[in-house]
């Protein structure tokens, strides 16, 4: 009896420790047991794959999350939606405000945020590192992420594809509209307002698609600009991917290489400003006609960085349009040079061909031969100031050095002040050149005077290029052949001579 009653004991305390076991394992499931200790039946319940090792409030905190992430995308779908159906008069497409992202103790609350329309917001980096390194490096490598106090900030920057579309639908316009000069003005008074001496964005200012607000739009140095963003609008519509402050400068820059100007090297990807109160203030554009006009302008040209040297390029700009009385108070209504256009007639414009980009400008001013031309008093300081005497002087004679100090005059204007999403922005004109092919010289080639046929020296160019060469070039030496020939003929000659 002694026996049995232990046998008994010992299976039943077995029996006991085994439901502990599988009691534990369904409370604590990423706990390691071994498996060629149990049932069979429980065996083939161990070997299914085994979950990860998450803590439990894990999925309470990533449920949450994707829900907050999931609202502020169908908020942009339907903000893009009723931005290409319907436009206010004033232009001011309804921003977006994602909702920000705070730790609580045992869930994710939304409050408000004012952050521009193509943001969102996901979890504070404190919060995010619970999750694992998986998850937050899929999350990472999926977009691209701008750090602003505790949160993080989640920017779509403009498409390059759609920047491309839009260059593109923006040569179309200027064809049909000859809207060159006023897509200028357009790109210049949204960066114009740049502040070196401020650091915070947006209140530094610069190209940051403020001017689409009507409160910046009233601005007295801004009017007749909303003939110009009537224009660009559409083109808006057609590409969302890209933002105002991009589009602006894009239209900007295209109008004077459509001209006849040089090639402006610019970048994209700026950062629009999401509301009327982030626009900059009035009085900080230049005037036509200030009491000292060349200390007026270094005034303001000082104040975004610039030099005395691009103050008289960027001057040169006034070559392409006109100036109307109604809008600027300067100018004539019309003259023999603008009453029949193109586009709309009337007004009075600094050059003969206004819409041919040059340097006449310098030219004209410095004669002074036609009443019908305009000048103004900024104008007239070019050559009346001896540090920007110097310059004018130099673009009237020498369209080739004006060009290239306007090109980057410009590209330096654009990008003042601008926030970039990436920060070294984008570009699309970044297309690799074909390399040019080497000249072939064809007496390296031939004997005598007698000229090699043209079907022969394809041949031999094919022959080089083959082999990784160039007729043009010697092959370089392969010294471990070398070293190796030399060995063999040496053996050769040994063997020989031992023989």
């Amino acid at each position: 009896m002694t026996v049995w009653t232990k046998r008994i004991e010992k299976l039943s305390c077995s029996r006991q420790r085994r439901s502990v076991k599988a009691q534990k394992r369904r409370i604590f499931p990423w706990e390691k047991t071994d498996t060629r200790r149990l049932p069979v039946g429980e065996r083939r319940l161990e070997a299914a794959p085994k979950p990860t090792k998450w803590p439990p409030s894990y999925f309470l905190l990533h449920s949450s999350l994707k829900r907050h992430l999931v609202q502020g995308s169908n908020h942009l779908m339907a903000e893009r939606i009723a931005s290409s159906n319907s436009l206010n008069s004033s232009f001011r497409p309804t921003a977006y405000r994602a909702p920000a992202v705070t730790r609580s103790t045992s869930l994710l609350t939304p409050r408000s945020s004012s952050l521009s329309p193509k943001c969102h917001l996901s979890a504070s980096r404190s919060f995010v590192s619970l999750l694992s390194d998986r998850a937050l490096h899929r999350a990472s490598s999926n977009s691209k992420r701008r750090a602003t106090g505790s949160t993080t900030v989640i920017c779509a920057a403009s498409d390059p594809v759609q920047l491309k579309g839009a260059k593109e639908d923006i040569k179309e316009l200027l064809k049909t509209t000859f809207s060159h000069p006023i897509m200028v003005r357009l790109g210049w008074h949204d960066a114009g307002t740049y502040d070196k001496n401020i650091e915070e964005w947006p209140q530094r200012g610069g190209a940051n698609g403020s001017l689409r607000f009507e409160v910046e739009l009233k601005h007295a140095a801004n009017a007749g600009l909303v003939n110009a963003l009537k224009l660009i609008q559409p083109i808006k519509d057609k590409y969302p991917g890209v933002t105002y402050a991009d589009l602006f400068q894009l239209a900007s820059a295209t109008a004077i290489e459509e001209a006849g100007g040089p090639k402006i090297p610019m970048k994209y990807g700026r950062v629009d400003v999401s509301g009327p109160e982030q626009c900059p203030p009035e009085g900080k554009l230049p005037d036509a006609g200030p009491p000292s006009p060349a200390q007026h302008l270094r005034d303001v040209f000082y104040r975004m960085g610039l030099n005395d040297k691009e103050i008289v390029a960027l001057s040169g700009a006034h070559t392409l349009g006109r100036s109307r009385p109604e809008r600027s108070g300067w100018g004539k209504p019309e003259t023999k040079y603008t009453k029949d256009g193109p586009g709309a007639p009337g007004g009075q414009s600094w050059t003969v061909q206004w819409l041919k980009f040059d340097n006449s400008y310098f030219r004209d001013i410095k004669e002074k031969i036609d009443e019908d031309l305009l000048v103004l008093p900024t104008d007239a300081a070019l050559f009346e100031d001896p540090s920007f005497k110097v310059y004018a002087e130099k673009y009237a004679e020498d369209q080739e050095a004006f060009f290239k100090d306007y090109a980057e005059a410009h590209a330096k204007l654009s990008n003042l002040g601008a926030l970039f999403d990436p920060p070294e922005g984008i570009s699309i004109d970044d297309e690799a050149k074909a390399p040019t092919p080497e000249p072939f010289v064809a007496a390296k080639y031939s004997s005598g005077e007698k000229e090699l046929s043209n079907s022969m020296k394809q041949r031999l160019r094919a022959e080089y290029e083959a082999i990784g060469g160039s007729p043009d070039k010697p092959l370089k030496s392969n010294y471990f052949l070398n070293i190796m020939l030399v060995i063999a003929g040496l053996a050769i000659l040994t063997s020989l001579l031992g023989n």
